[in-house]
């Protein structure tokens, strides 16, 4: 699969058969990670891979965190979405739950579909995205972001399958605790990663983009006239 392929055809997974992952596969998937572009080369990122015990402990936590009904506070804070970018957000919420035949009064289902997650979708790995707490925050958030969709893109060619999450690491403080994350980190976002179970329907899904022409101003002319420099 070429890069424009792997691009367009990269969507989010939200279910996973339970083969594992070897690592040597996991290995080399970051080593192709860590080539992601880095602004004056700070190379912000770290891992943390969770597979096996320490990947089940976490989604336990998880869900227990959310019925004692803590407070999420991820380390990566992200505000409500509003106008448009809400109205998107919706849409997805909506043709999730059509796809898992979730009804809009059945919260039972949709908070159970809630806590599969925080179980990293029930993948049998994850990767954790991390930085150190000295980054400056604008560089840590945007390098996150460049080094995640590197892994999510390079997974197509193991024939893996991502999806990634910013709810899963809603309580860092617990997945510090259980995986042994120094407290001098931040846990910004994780990447569910597993062999695709394409039986399951919210796999089908595909999310929309809007057209280039609704998000692209072109400009070549000025539209004003440059002012001549002021004489001395």
């Amino acid at each position: 699969m070429d890069l424009v392929e792997a691009i367009k055809a990269r969507k989010s997974i939200r279910g996973f058969k339970p083969d594992p992952i070897p690592q040597s596969v996991l290995e080399e998937l970051l080593d192709i990670g860590r080539w992601s572009p880095s602004g004056v080369n700070a190379q912000s990122w770290e891992f943390v891979v969770l597979t096996g015990e320490a990947l089940e402990a976490v989604k336990q936590a998880n869900v227990e965190q959310m019925d004692q009904k803590v407070e999420p506070h991820p380390d990566m804070g992200v505000p409500a979405l509003t106008g448009a970018y809400r109205e998107r957000q919706v849409t997805l919420g909506r043709e999730i739950f059509r796809l898992l035949g979730i009804g809009r009064e059945d919260r039972d289902k949709r908070v159970d579909w809630t806590k599969t997650g925080l179980r990293f979708f029930d993948a049998p790995a994850a990767i954790l995205v991390c930085a150190d707490k000295e980054a400056p925050d604008i560089t840590d958030v945007f390098e996150a972001g460049l080094v995640t969709q590197t892994i999510a893109l390079a997974a197509l060619h193991f024939s893996l399958g991502t999806c990634i999450q910013r709810a899963a690491v809603n309580y860092p403080d617990v997945i510090r605790d259980i995986a042994g994350i120094p407290a001098s980190k931040r846990v910004l976002v994780a990447l569910a990663i597993g062999y695709p179970d394409m039986d399951l329907p919210v796999n089908t899904l595909r999310s929309t983009r809007e057209e280039v022409g609704d998000i692209t101003m072109w400009r070549s002319a000025l539209e004003k006239p440059v002012p001549p420099p002021p004489q001395p």
